[in-house]
């Protein structure tokens, strides 16, 4: 039988849809009372990448994160999984794993019973149970009971309830948490290989250092709304030479000579490049002394910071006045990297359980 096409873009093979994994956000809008959680969110995920979730505490992640999984009804707007409303999945376990916190399990069951339970849901054989717990890392802790794992463990157990139905798609809240560095750099390598395989991962982190080595494309919001979204590289800006020369107006000259974009910067030149031996041949070459080279590039944590403490986004939970100084505040540095392309600064315009088998399964 040849696959056919069904709303919303998933094919059907023999009656059933095969999700690619695509997860578009449209207005997606959830108040509680008063208070606006989620504010007409749009974005996409798309499959074969690691996309990052990011934002202050408070921001409104989780909620959103919570009405894709159809846990929280959505005010407004729509959150889907290839056009399909997560409720509107059949069998969802096997199109789309999630773990959105490290302790939801019976603390009196083993590691492996926890999973089996998940696995008889999902129709999914035990033997699939211990071969995830052998690929996270803790078929030794299988029997033990789960309310002993360390948080480590548990984000790996999490992790492997998330894989039980081979989904295509896959959303974490904070996995890296209570991971030591070798568990840092175990994950790091995990979900770079799923997504290689052609899933869609969704990842919720406040580690913005170690979500910068991970993630392929990066989402930014702030009280509810999106503030960015793109690429690493597009947020980053192209890489620059920071130069401090003893005769700027000559070197400058030089440089653009070379096709090279300059701006001046305080008490040196800001380069457009990333090759430092360049800057350095064109100096030597003009007989120019230089007394400082360095790259220059904004890191992932200061753009955040950047984007979500300014005025129009600054974490409404805090309750904190802009300083006089201007809209970051005074124990932070200023920005140091090259400037942040408006284009990528996007603000959307305001519109108006299945019970347990406990006695078998313990």
């Amino acid at each position: 039988m040849a696959p056919t096409w069904a709303d919303g873009g998933s094919t059907v093979v023999h009656g059933r849809p095969e999700f690619t994994g695509h997860i578009e956000v449209r207005g997606l809008t959830k108040r509680f009372g008063s208070f606006t959680a989620v504010d007409h969110l749009d974005f996409d995920v798309e499959p074969g990448r690691v996309t990052g979730f990011l934002g202050p505490n408070g921001s409104g992640k989780t909620t959103t994160l919570r009405m894709l999984l159809g846990l929280v009804r959505a005010t407004d707007g729509t959150a889907t999984i290839d056009g399909h409303r997560y409720a509107e999945i059949p069998n969802p376990l096997t199109v789309v794993g999630s773990a959105l916190e490290a302790t939801n399990f019976h603390p009196g069951r083993t590691g492996r019973n926890h999973l089996r339970v998940q696995a008889a849901v999902a129709g999914v054989p035990d033997s699939r149970v211990d071969e995830l717990l052998e690929l996270v890392g803790i078929p030794a802790a299988a029997r033990k009971r789960a309310g002993g794992y360390s948080m480590g463990m548990r984000q790996r157990l999490g992790l492997a309830g998330a894989l039980l139905g081979d989904p295509r798609v896959i959303i974490l809240d904070e996995p890296a948490n209570g991971l030591d560095p070798e568990g840092i750099r175990w994950l790091r390598g995990f979900l770079r290989h799923l997504a290689d395989e052609g899933r869609t991962l969704l990842i919720s982190s406040h580690m913005l250092s170690e979500v910068e080595q991970t993630v392929d494309d990066v989402v930014i919001i702030a009280n509810g709304q999106r503030v960015a979204q793109g690429t690493v590289a597009e947020l980053r800006g192209e890489p620059t030479a920071y130069v401090r020369t003893s005769d700027p107006d000559r070197l400058s000259e030089a440089l653009r000579g070379r096709g090279l974009t300059v701006t001046p910067s305080g008490r040196g030149l800001r380069v457009t490049t990333e090759d430092l031996a360049v800057v350095g041949d064109v100096a030597h070459a003009s007989d120019v002394a230089i007394h400082e080279l360095r790259s220059e590039q904004t890191h992932l944590e200061e753009l955040f910071f950047n984007l979500t403490e300014n005025d129009a986004h600054r974490n409404r939970n805090l309750g904190l006045d802009t300083n006089a100084a201007g809209s970051v505040p005074a124990d932070l540095p200023p920005p140091s990297g090259p400037p942040i392309d408006p284009a990528l600064l996007t603000e959307p315009t305001p519109v108006a359980g299945q019970a347990d088998r406990e006695g078998d399964l313990r």
